[in-house]
């Protein structure tokens, strides 16, 4: 009955359950999950709380969920207690939010307890992660360069989720089952090698454990005192946050980059990550990317920007910082019957055009703001649309062809932006790369009698 007494004692220092309380236990049919529905329905007497286990089939191992399935259904029965059985899948999932089918699982199952939760009006979901899961996750974010905030390591309690047995470790769970004749059973998937965590679990912390047999003891209290830095610092960033988010939706965020620019780098630290964090889109940022950030953030120039994994890229404008996943619209297509004023909302660009004789021009601009072209060797209507693979044209002053992507290269334009570049085209030739270059076949020259002049502006936000 001791381990009873250890769990009692975790779930009143962290005041985890409470008298009344419908907890939702995550069945597994594993020894942590077993050991935690025995422990939990021992003091439901003493807590006054209900019990109502679930069992999320990820639809990964056929073969082997039925009998989990029915041996979490008798396990609950033989207590009295009720069984929810909820299928998802976790490979359709991973597929179609481009995630590898780990994190896919874990966002599925997390959801699918809620789901059960709500449906059944649990106010408390408790899992059966121990010290073991606390150590190896410590390890895995240390290896992948986790801040203080990922050592921190899994938390006893996150809103209405629990986990009593956090400080428990594995020897202790399989002793108790032993001693008390429970049964359970094993996932074959845990037992192989292929993921980094069963890597740290079958590889490493056994070596340590040669060295060290208090490891788990050790690293789970380093993470604890991490926790306790964290919500002192959890305070502060949540004040500084409030004062820096410009604009802000499931895939993007947008940060005043003035306060960014100032902050000391161990608060910015914690801002960026937990921006990040709160924003649902924006996955695969890890410690080092958020060095990155740092850099482009104190050294950039406005412009710059970084792409890292999963599509997200982070764009320091003139005076924000955007973080984005948002993939990148295309510029339609636009006819232009005539000369006039058109605007293009996708490039944000305004421009004027005009025609008028030669000799009237008092300037053949840059090509860029403004730019000038021969109109007698072009016909209305004109077509203004986005690049297509293949594209070329003659740069104006280089005297040759050259690809449009080389030219965008060049131009350094970068390529989340490459798709809103107006290209203006006369039947299928590119007549002017829109605030760039125009093309020589269209130029001004001695026996130009009428010109077309335009002038372009961005359009005011």
């Amino acid at each position: 009955m001791q381990l009873i007494e250890k769990v009692q004692h975790t779930i009143q220092k962290y005041a985890m359950l409470s008298e009344h309380d419908l907890i939702l236990i995550g069945l597994s049919g594993g020894p942590d999950s077993v050991c935690l529905l025995t422990i939990l329905n021992h003091l439901k007497t003493k807590f006054a709380y209900t019990l109502h286990g679930a069992y999320i089939d990820h639809g990964l191992r056929p073969d082997e969920t039925p009998s989990e399935i029915e041996f979490c259904k008798e396990l609950c029965g033989s207590l009295g207690i009720e069984c929810t059985i909820k299928h998802i899948n976790v490979r359709s999932h991973a597929k179609v939010e481009g995630i590898n089918k780990q994190e896919a699982a874990r966002e599925l199952r997390y959801n699918a307890f809620r789901e059960i939760g709500s449906q059944i009006h649990a106010n408390k979901i408790a899992l059966g992660h121990n010290a073991d899961d606390q150590a190896e996750t410590v390890l895995m974010r240390l290896f992948r360069g986790s801040g203080p905030s990922g050592l921190a390591g899994i938390p006893p309690v996150r809103k209405n989720i629990v986990r009593p047995l956090i400080e428990v470790e594995k020897k202790e769970i399989e002793n108790f089952l032993q001693a008390e004749g429970i049964g359970f059973i094993v996932d074959t998937s845990n037992l192989g090698n292929e993921y980094m965590r069963n890597k740290i679990r079958h590889l490493i912390i056994p070596s340590i454990k040669k060295m060290d047999r208090n490891i788990i003891k050790t690293i789970s209290r380093t993470a604890e005192l991490f926790r306790e830095e964290e919500r002192y610092f959890e305070i502060i960033v949540t004040k500084t946050l409030m004062r820096l988010i410009s604009r802000k939706t499931d895939t993007m965020i947008d940060l005043f980059l003035r306060p960014l620019e100032s902050m000391d780098t161990v608060l910015l630290r914690r801002v960026l990550r937990r921006a990040i964090d709160e924003t649902r889109g924006l996955r695969g940022i890890s410690f080092t990317h958020i060095e990155e950030i740092i850099t482009l953030i104190k050294s950039g120039a406005s412009g710059d920007r970084i792409y890292l994994p999963q599509d997200v890229r982070i764009i320091k404008r003139y005076s924000t910082l955007t973080i984005t996943s948002e993939k990148p619209s295309k510029l339609p297509h636009y006819l232009m019957e005539g000369p006039g004023d058109m605007v293009l909302k996708e490039s944000s660009l305004a421009f004027h055009s005009t025609i008028m004789l030669r000799e009237e021009l008092d300037t053949y601009g840059d090509g860029k703001q403004l730019a000038v072209i021969d109109v007698d060797k072009t016909s209305f209507p004109m077509l203004i649309r986005a690049r297509l693979p293949g594209d070329f044209f003659y740069p104006l002053g280089f005297g040759k062809r050259k690809k449009l992507q080389d030219f965008f290269v060049d131009e350094k334009i970068p390529r989340d932006e490459r798709d809103h570049v107006p290209l203006m085209v006369n039947k299928n030739d590119i007549v002017w790369i829109v605030g760039y270059r125009v093309d020589e076949r269209f130029k001004v020259d001695k026996t130009t009698k009428r010109v077309l002049k335009f002038e372009v502006k961005p359009l005011k936000s």
